[in-house]
């Protein structure tokens, strides 16, 4: 059953002060100064922006603190007439400990940094669920049973979903400083090397179980670093070769 009874306290990063529901908060580091991925707006008239964050951190081999944060903003003078700030209607951020490599999460806080609602707070404690669960195929849709609907509040679960992802993708960033602690030489076989590239069979057309880039792997040619490393090395006069990570 849902918890009825508001936390004390709705800020993962307030948690022994008094929350301040405030329009304008400083914890998302992407704010509205920062530069945007899209095209610049020229003369479209903006009426609403989201925006997501998530970064992942190593703590030590087996387990990785992973944040995460999802911001809705309205641009100046739309909700409130003549208001030269926009305002943000909601600030929601998740932090958890993950154990690696199975992914099991066995700590979460969520907090509400902004929202619309006295009541929206109330769901808070229901992600505690979240714990002894495994970021592997079926989360999002164990996600969204747990959470979807008004079994929870849309913007943390969608934040959720957005930040499975970069979980996995953080477990090569792990394996690759692992390798380099343990000083193996460049061209070396990763012994987890099978096992991560398992887990990324038929999770992309790039990576279809009976796809080229597979059948390659499969093969044992050496695998190219991405694009962006080559051109990187390139750009500081170094060589492509001189990456191999697995």
């Amino acid at each position: 059953m849902l918890s009825q009874k508001p936390p004390s306290c709705t800020s993962i990063y307030e948690m022994c002060g008094e929350h301040s529901n405030a329009r304008h908060t400083k914890t998302m580091t992407n704010d509205s100064t920062a530069p945007s991925l899209l095209p610049p707006d020229d003369d479209l008239d903006i009426i609403h922006t989201r925006r997501y964050e998530t970064r992942v951190y190593r703590l030590n081999e087996s387990e990785m603190l992973v944040r995460g944060a999802i911001t809705d903003t309205k641009p100046p003078g739309l909700y409130v007439l003549d208001d030269p700030e926009e305002l943000e209607i909601h600030q929601m951020q998740i932090e958890m400990k993950v154990k690696v490599p199975e992914l099991k999460i066995t700590s979460v806080q969520a907090g509400f940094e902004t929202h619309p609602h006295t009541s929206c707070p109330r769901i808070l404690d229901h992600y505690s669920n979240l714990v002894g669960l495994s970021i592997a195929r079926g989360f999002t849709h164990k996600v969204r049973e747990l959470f979807g609907g008004p079994r929870g509040c849309t913007h943390i679960t969608a934040l959720l979903q957005a930040m499975a992802p970069a979980v996995v993708q953080a477990t090569w960033s792990m394996a690759v400083r692992k390798r380099r602690d343990d000083g193996v030489a460049p061209g070396a076989v990763d012994k987890n090397r099978e096992n991560m590239l398992a887990g990324n069979i038929n999770t992309c057309h790039v990576w279809a179980e009976d796809g080229e880039h597979l059948q390659e792997v499969r093969e044992g040619k050496p695998p190219e670093p991405p694009l962006q490393v080559t051109e990187r090395l390139i750009e500081l006069g170094r060589k492509p070769e001189e990456w191999r990570v697995f």
